[in-house]
């Protein structure tokens, strides 16, 4: 499970979102944690109980080992689990996900893969509908999806009766298509915010808004 520049600035930018409030007694929840990444970025910004579920055995085994080797150990939980069959003991006020993005793609041969890029165990409508049941009224559910998926996922938001408040859309370099968008989304309506950004501002020079993000957690920055 390659760790993918998309995916730390998705940390990053839930890191700081999740830091701009007071966290005192809070948990979060990571659905779909492959390698762990997600957590270990949000815990170095937050100090809040992180339970993080997988369902494949061997990218769940290295990330507990991520997990313990790190200096936030104490603050994030492995759940070995499919989602569909995890139960919470607690309500989440954060949940964040990088789900599995292609739906109806071409598939790889290899089932590890399947799992953690395609929608075959998890399609996102259910994703979204199960855990709203798991956040508080005053929760927050954080996405990264491709950008062609913008649609669907603001027409499964509306049909779940979650309000979607702020979008950030990615493009790799200015001058490219989108790739990514980010959703910040929860059961409060509120006026929705929309930006577009880029990783690049031209072939390997960082934008601004990448470098504000990632400039603690990447030691070349």
């Amino acid at each position: 499970m390659k760790v993918t520049t998309d995916a730390c600035l998705f940390g990053a930018w839930c890191a700081a979102e999740i830091a701009s409030r007071n966290n005192d007694g809070k948990y979060a929840l990571d659905s779909g944690t492959g390698t762990g990444l997600l957590p270990l970025i949000v815990a170095q910004k937050n100090s809040i109980a992180i339970d993080a579920v997988e369902i494949d055995e061997k990218a769940a085994s290295q990330a507990a080992s991520n997990f313990e080797s790190s200096p936030w150990s104490k603050n994030i939980h492995l759940i070995h689990k499919d989602v569909l069959q995890f139960t919470p003991t607690v309500s989440y006020q954060y949940i964040i996900s990088n789900p599995p993005f292609y739906q109806q793609d071409l598939a790889s041969p290899h089932a590890q893969k399947n799992v953690a890029h395609h929608s075959f165990s998890l399609d996102l409508e259910t994703l979204i509908n199960r855990t709203k049941n798991w956040l508080t009224e005053e929760g927050t559910l954080f996405l990264l999806l491709p950008f062609k998926r913008k649609k669907e996922a603001e027409d499964l938001f509306a049909n779940a009766g979650i309000y979607i408040g702020k979008e950030i859309i990615i493009r790799p370099v200015a001058s490219n298509p989108p790739f990514r968008i980010m959703i910040k989304a929860g059961f409060k309506q509120r006026e929705k915010s929309e930006m577009e950004v880029s990783i690049c501002t031209e072939p390997k020079i960082y934008s601004p808004f990448f470098t504000a993000l990632l400039g603690d957690f990447y030691l070349y920055l």
